[in-house]
């Protein structure tokens, strides 16, 4: 299973979106069980696209997200390409529909 990178900044999460044409940010808080339930689903879809950089982050530990995201509840599921929100899915997440976004944006992009 693929494993996601920590940010703990957010510089670093600017930096992880902005140096790689597909990046992929799972927003969590630690007393989530959505999240944590969540999460492994998210981990497994994501092997099917291996050109898609996985990061991470801690909305509390990172408060910026909020502002700079528009993230106000967890979990939040944001893909970018070359830097620009394509994808964004948030609390109630219906996996069935989100691997046919993915889909239609990976092929587009890495195919």
């Amino acid at each position: 299973m693929r494993e996601f990178k920590e940010l703990k900044a957010i510089e670093a999460v600017k930096d992880f979106i902005n140096n790689q044409s597909l990046s992929f940010l799972y927003i969590t808080t630690p007393n989530c069980s959505v999240c944590h339930g969540l999460k492994p689903q998210v981990q497994e879809l994501m092997e099917k696209y291996p050109e898609i950089a996985l990061g991470s982050v801690n909305a509390q530990e990172v408060a910026e997200i909020a502002g700079k995201y528009s993230v106000f509840t967890a979990p939040v599921l944001l893909l970018f390409v070359d830097g620009k929100e394509y994808i964004r899915e948030a609390l109630i997440v219906h996996m069935d529909l989100l691997k046919e976004k993915m889909d239609k944006v990976y092929q587009h992009m890495a195919g």
